[in-house]
């Protein structure tokens, strides 16, 4: 494939950030977009909702369903794949984006907080696959991709917060095992991670602010790697642990100065690579 051209996308937490950029990026070929979010009335420190993602989308040449899915919720999940399919007439992406972060010690973690993070980004990552598999499994490429890293199992990446690592990492571990157990379906399981800190809205609130956000890049290195990702074989491409840079390397590009938040600035590196 050298397009999204007519794909259907579900991306969870897709009206801001990295979700957003990947949706933008398809929709510049004319895919059909589900926003899976949250935020429907506008946040003071979180732009966007999932109707404004949506008309960004159209914009940008795309068709957009926006849908608010709390994903710890397999009911609204449910009543959103079913809206994509009597929408669109399937399903045949599926990016697992959505997550929620604190990055605190074991006894700074309140558990309510535990379980956010837990049922976003692991139940809510499992709970999405599930929904959308029936219906991948009917796409002529089908694609499953979470935003999570590689598995790290080092100390250091565990001790600061235990409670995040295990939350990320249980969206790893999906990819681990569903690339196995559905590559005789053709469903194609990854994950990617970036290399650098991802200028976002989290990383502007809650991660050390505009310092931060001047070692970072933009999203669009993350959808630009995601693209490379999702238009590549189902069959053959499935089970990676891959790294933005890496992938955009692995397809020629050289110069990865447009990305930087502030050109020639310092770049932090992510966490668990």
């Amino acid at each position: 494939m050298t397009t999204l051209k007519g794909k259907t996308l579900f991306i969870t937490g897709a009206s801001r950030g990295i979700g957003k950029a990947m949706a933008l990026r398809a929709a510049r070929d004319g895919a059909n977009i589900v926003i899976a979010a949250k935020t429907t009335e506008p946040h003071p420190k979180l732009p966007g909702t999932i109707y404004t993602a949506a008309e960004e989308i159209e914009k940008a040449g795309g068709r957009a369903l926006p849908f608010a899915v709390d994903i710890r919720d397999e009911k609204q999940i449910a009543a959103a794949v079913a809206k994509a399919v009597e929408t669109f007439g399937g399903i045949d992406i599926l990016i697992n984006n959505a997550s929620a972060i604190s990055l605190t010690g074991t006894e700074d973690t309140p558990m309510k907080r535990y379980d956010l993070m837990h049922g976003i980004n692991t139940r809510g990552t499992f709970a999405c696959s599930q929904a959308c598999i029936p219906h991948l499994k009917r796409s002529s490429n089908p694609h499953i991709l979470n935003n999570s890293p590689p598995l790290n199992m080092e100390a250091r990446w565990f001790s600061p917060h235990v409670a995040y690592t295990m939350a990320k990492y249980g969206m790893s571990m999906c990819v681990l095992g569903m690339a196995d157990e559905l590559r005789p379906d053709g469903i194609a399981v990854n994950a990617l991670w970036p290399r650098t800190v991802i200028a976002t809205a989290a990383v502007q609130n809650l991660l050390g602010g505009e310092e931060t956000i001047r070692g970072s890049r933009s999203p669009d290195i993350m959808a630009d790697a995601a693209y490379a990702i999702l238009t590549k074989p189902s069959k053959s491409f499935t089970g990676n642990f891959c790294i933005d840079e890496d992938v955009l390397r692995a397809d020629g590009v050289t110069n990865f100065d447009k990305y930087q938040s502030v050109p020639g600035a310092e770049l932090f590196p992510d966490y668990f690579l």
